[in-house]
Parts: structure tokens; C-alpha cells; sequence
């Protein structure tokens, strides 16, 4: 199977989606019908998921930088609206840091722009350094079963939980491992320099029911210069809980 879905006319603006950790370029099909009447619309699947072997360094930003832009410019879509998921968003910042004259806007849903101090880095790789021993010593079931249970993903049901994990469980653990471990947030450089210096629109779409990461938004909507987007009836996945809310809201967003 490929490792890139297109949906929509060529001849329409390109919309790179880029999934979370633990996703797949199938992540974004209930929102496709309605963006792929406006967009030519280009999900991939990230290194470590779903069709992509990819093998990143550590750090490995730039490398997946490169990857999805020399990908999507393959397509012959030198300049394309840019949207990341969470990781997907983390990758699409060094995208923006990269390569910031391929971009015509740039779309960030539920994604960290980066930790400030030394202090947080370390904290964080040490609690990634947990995640990624589970993940390599624990069934893979098992391991989605804890990572669910985190704060960020509260607003799940029971239900939508157990189907997450159905699906999920049918990615490569050692490839997430290396994923994972190579794009920690703790390894990010903070990007709200790089939100400063780009000449394309820049937002940030967050649910509603996501308290952690609306009240990030709002402070690097004062620091970044970000557009917050706040999406009602959702949690930190949106494009997941309200697939057809979030298609016309990038719609509106990115024609205005």
C-alpha cells in the first residue's frame, strides 16, 4: 500500500494533513468528503506508521521535514496549506522552519509549540523515556490501554476508547518506538520564533473540552501571533470528534 491518500481535482490547492502519534493517513477520511471540494487534499502517513518504514535520527524533525516536503513536491505541489495533528503539528512547525517559501498557510490542532527551559526538556525526556520502555517490554494492547487513560484524552468514552485501541493496535511497536523516542517534545526547539518570522496565516485549532491545550493556545496567541480556533463539542482530537464541523471551519478559515 502507498504511503500518501490524494483526495480531490488536482488542479485545486493542495492541503497537506498530517496525523498524531499512533495515527495514519487514514485518520482524516471523515473529514475528506467535504475538504476535498475545495482542497486537493494530501494525507501521509508519518515515519514509523502506518505504510512508512522510515528510520529517523535522533532528533529526527528536519529528516521528516524533508521527507514530506520532497514527497509532496514529487506530486508537483511546490507550495500547499499545511495541517498537523498534534505530532503531525510538531512536524508541520519544522516544516515552517525548513522550508517556510513552500507553505500558503499553516494549520496547528491540538499541537505543542515547544518547551522553554532546560528544566521541562529533561522532565519530558525522562517521561517519554517510561512511555518508550512500555512500549518496547508491554503487548502493544496494553500499552494503548495506559496511554488512553492520559488527562489529554479524558473526554473519550469507553466506547471510543476501546476502538482506538482496536485500531491502533495494529501498528509496528518497534517503529513507533523509534518515532517516538526521535521526536520527543523534549528534543523540539520552541517554535514560536518561527511563528514570528512567517509570511503565510498561522493558526491554531483546539477543542473545546480540551483545557490543557486552549489555555496554550491562548498564551501563544499573545506570544506567536497565532489565530486560536476553538472548536465546541470536542476534546484534543477534533478532526476526530466533529469531522464535519472542523472540515468547514478550515474551509471558512483558510478562503478567508
Amino acid at each position: 500500500m502507498p504511503i500518501i491518500n490524494r483526495c480531490g481535482d488536482t488542479d485545486l490547492p493542495a492541503l497537506v494533513l498530517l496525523h498524531g502519534f499512533l495515527g495514519s493517513k487514514e485518520d482524516w477520511q471523515a473529514s475528506l468528503p467535504i475538504l476535498s471540494q475545495h482542497f486537493h487534499c494530501i494525507c501521509i502517513d508519518l515515519p514509523g506508521h502506518g505504510e512508512n518504514e522510515l528510520i529517523l535520527p535522533t532528533p529526527g524533525f528536519e529528516t521528516a521535514a524533508k521527507f514530506i516536503v520532497d514527497k509532496v513536491t514529487e506530486l508537483g505541489y511546490p507550495r500547499f496549506h499545511l495541517l498537523g495533528y498534534s505530532l503531525g503539528g510538531r512536524m508541520a512547525l519544522h516544516i515552517a522552519k525548513f522550508y517556510p517559501q513552500s507553505l500558503l498557510s499553516l494549520v496547528l490542532e491540538s499541537s505543542h509549540l515547544g518547551l522553554t527551559t532546560m528544566k521541562e526538556k529533561q522532565t519530558r525526556l525522562s517521561q517519554d523515556q517510561k512511555w518508550a520502555d512500555k512500549l518496547t517490554s508491554e503487548p502493544i494492547g496494553d500499552f494503548l490501554a495506559q496511554w488512553y487513560q492520559q488527562a489529554v484524552f479524558a473526554e473519550l468514552s469507553l466506547d471510543e476508547r476501546a476502538k482506538l485501541i482496536a485500531i491502533r493496535s495494529k501498528n509496528n511497536p518497534q517503529a513507533l518506538l523509534h518515532c517516538y523516542k526521535s521526536t520527543s517534545l523534549g528534543l523540539q526547539e520552541n517554535g514560536q520564533h518561527v511563528l514570528k518570522h512567517l509570511h503565510c496565516p498561522t493558526y491554531m485549532l483546539v477543542g473545546q473540552q480540551d483545557s490543557k491545550f486552549s489555555q496554550l493556545a491562548q498564551q501563544w496567541q499573545q506570544s506567536a501571533g497565532l489565530t486560536v480556533i476553538t472548536i465546541a463539542d470536542s476534546g484534543h482530537n477534533v478532526h476526530k470528534a466533529q469531522p464535519s464541523v472542523f472540515a468547514a471551519k478550515i474551509i471558512q478559515t483558510l478562503h478567508a
